[in-house]
């Protein structure tokens, strides 16, 4: 599957916080036009400091949600149900699509693990720099997907576990003009805190649980322990491929008050001789506290912490 990852544009400013990646926000790779930055919850911090740092970090982020990939884009999510399932505007179709899109503009034929696309008569798609009307698209389970485009619009293969579905892009989506900003917790260095890292004999594969049901396989590499509040903690880690950088998906005792019910992420550089830093000023919200459409893990046990952490991003307040 491919990870809601970290973002080429959130890069710089995890590399003078802690020599490393920082979070992504972006639904794949992150796009050159961004609204303009939100303020920081905090007043703005002296220059060179780690609160100016995280601040960044907090600008960096809502930057990167309102892109024209970012997650606040995604418009819809359709499961290939049947065999052979139309798309356009039209209201009688499998798949409808936003007013911009032709009446019919094509049908999607599925079978395991194979979807083809055609297009209507007089309609074509965008495929890279390639113009079509028929392709075997390749899904978004080991890389990224082919995507197609029909003016504002991308669709591609979005594989939900097992499942088979067409995600949806929309530049002009609702959630995207309607998006509010971010808020976030003060700043507070309590939560960077010292970690040591206990690799298992070899990396296990974990199921976890999406946040709609389905079952998604994840790579998991060790255990990372740490004292937060005066208590000894654990949470394992979720790495891919060769990407250095630990993915923890996390709950906490502020889950469902000040921040996301289902869990939280945080990306993190990976331990350098078995040492590394975990810093939940860095905690953020899955996609699926923006968007409905999206497809977020929920977290395993072991990351489940009997502690508030009372840092990172809160509870976004812009659904109605």
């Amino acid at each position: 599957m491919t990870l809601l990852r970290i973002s080429a544009a959130a890069l710089a400013v995890a590399s003078i916080a802690c020599a490393g990646p920082s979070p992504k926000t972006t639904a794949d790779s992150p796009a050159a036009n961004s609204a303009t930055p939100a303020k920081p919850a905090s007043p703005a911090a002296p220059a060179g400091s780690y609160e100016a740092e995280i601040q960044q970090f907090q600008r960096e982020r809502e930057a990167a949600l309102t892109t024209d990939t970012g997650w606040l884009t995604i418009a819809g999510l359709f499961f290939l149900s049947q065999p052979r399932m139309t798309f356009g505007s039209d209201p009688l179709n499998d798949i409808v699509l936003p007013a911009s899109a032709p009446a019919r503009a094509g049908t999607f034929d599925v079978k395991p693990g194979i979807v083809t696309v055609t297009a209507a008569p007089g309609v074509a798609f965008k495929l890279g720099d390639k113009t079509i009307t028929n392709a075997v698209l390749k899904s978004d389970l080991e890389g990224p997907p082919d995507r197609i485009t029909l003016g504002d619009l991308q669709l591609w293969v979005h594989m939900s576990g097992g499942r088979q579905s067409i995600r949806l892009r929309d530049r002009n989506s609702r959630l995207r003009k309607e998006f509010v900003g971010t808020s976030w917790f003060p700043i507070d260095k309590a939560y960077r805190v010292d970690a040591t890292f206990e690799p298992y004999p070899k990396p296990r594969t974990a199921q976890v649980p999406n946040i709609l049901g389905d079952i998604d396989e994840l790579t998991v590499p060790g255990v990372v322990s740490f004292t937060l509040n005066g208590q000894p903690m654990k949470m394992d880690a979720v790495t891919e491929g060769d990407d250095k950088t630990f993915w923890f998906i996390f709950r906490d005792l502020t889950s469902g008050k000040e921040t996301y019910p289902a869990a939280r992420f945080l990306y993190m550089p990976g331990p350098v001789n078995g040492k590394m830093i975990v810093d939940f000023n860095r905690a953020e919200n899955p996609p699926c506290a923006y968007n409905p459409y999206a497809t977020c893990p929920l977290p395993p046990e072991q990351n489940r912490l009997r502690v508030r952490v009372e840092a990172g991003e809160k509870t976004y307040a812009g659904h109605s």
